[in-house]
């Protein structure tokens, strides 16, 4: 009996020094992975502890998926060691707007005569430009700002050119947006409007911080003359305007930690209410799934997250206040 006892000890120890193990090797290849340094032991430690919780919460969400509750899968990505009060300061910016102090009519941009697509996808159409990534700068609004216009511009003249965010988040300061603090899509739109254009990204490259406003005419790859801003809370309004007009810049709830650890599927979580918008990002296009409608939404936080730096967000119930503020530029 008492060899037994020893045995089952043995094994036991040597299956926690096994997991252990295995665990500390998946830390070493994520780190790797995404390039993480720290600072000192102490740091890496605490930051190894948040990784380790964030994992666990990941295939056991996972796991519940695999039997049916849950219609989107999470994982690892470079946010995986913050925690959900360190990523939202960090990378959502978005400054809510007020309706009603911005004085802009919505015409509905349908032809009555011709019925919606079932499925829309400008990626697929050349409109839409590659994933980047913000870094801890609250410049979602730039990047979702910059990505309707050049949607707009490829319509016009046939060729897609990735503006700069960093245009925005350097310039447009005077009109009240904060840089990497955060901003206003209206007022992204309006600095291009007073400034009579915005330089492309290859002249003007993102810098994941605020700098000295350097915008010159010489590098000049978009400008608009207005934007609109389509009916609160009106996914219809969206799905028009997405289908007949082009990708939309809008405002999201992304505080929850399931959407920071966003890997594929339908996000679909009760808890993203929209009572808390603040995150922008870009609709590019709509569809269904076995049955389930989704919006096509390209983020900025890298192609690590989600799908290859995309989501599809649940359609038809103003899931994350998805359009709880949507607006596009018209040139």
């Amino acid at each position: 009996m008492l060899v037994l006892k020893v045995v089952l000890v043995l094994l036991c120890v040597s299956l926690v020094c096994s997991e252990i193990r295995h665990l500390t090797d998946q830390w070493i290849t994520w780190k790797s992975q995404h390039k993480k340094t720290y600072r000192n032991t102490e740091e890496e430690l605490y930051r190894k502890s948040v990784w380790e919780k964030n994992l666990q919460d990941v295939l056991k969400h996972n796991e519940e998926t695999a039997i049916g509750l849950h219609t989107y899968t999470l994982g690892l990505n470079h946010l995986s060691d913050m925690t959900v009060d360190e990523v939202n300061p960090s990378l959502n910016g978005l400054m809510e707007e007020d309706f009603y102090d911005v004085n802009v009519t919505f015409t509905p941009p349908t032809h009555p005569h011709l019925p919606l697509p079932h499925r829309v996808n400008w990626t697929e159409r050349g409109a839409v430009s590659p994933i980047q990534n913000q870094g801890p700068c609250g410049s979602c609004w730039a990047f979702s700002a910059a990505g309707a216009l050049e949607a707009q511009m490829k319509m016009r003249t046939g060729v897609l050119v990735a503006l700069s965010a960093q245009n925005l988040l350097d310039c447009s300061v005077s009109l009240g947006n904060r840089g990497c603090r955060g901003g206003y899509l209206s007022r992204a739109f309006l600095y291009i409007i007073q400034n009579n254009g915005i330089d492309s990204n290859n002249f003007y490259p993102y810098e994941h911080k605020q700098g000295l406003c350097r915008y010159s005419v010489t590098g000049r790859g978009g400008f608009c003359s207005a934007f609109r801003i389509l009916p609160r809370h009106d996914e219809a309004a969206l799905q028009l305007t997405v289908a007949n007009v082009g990708p939309v810049s809008v405002g999201v709830n992304a505080k929850l930690a399931s959407f920071h650890r966003y890997r594929g599927g339908i996000y679909n979580d009760p808890k993203c209410s929209f009572g808390l918008i603040n995150h922008a990002v870009l609709v590019v296009g709509y569809g269904s799934e076995h049955g389930q409608d989704y919006w096509l939404v390209k983020n900025s936080w890298g192609t690590a997250w989600g799908e290859n730096g995309f989501i599809r967000i649940a359609r038809n119930k103003n899931m994350c206040g998805i359009s709880s503020f949507s607006i596009y530029p018209t040139i």
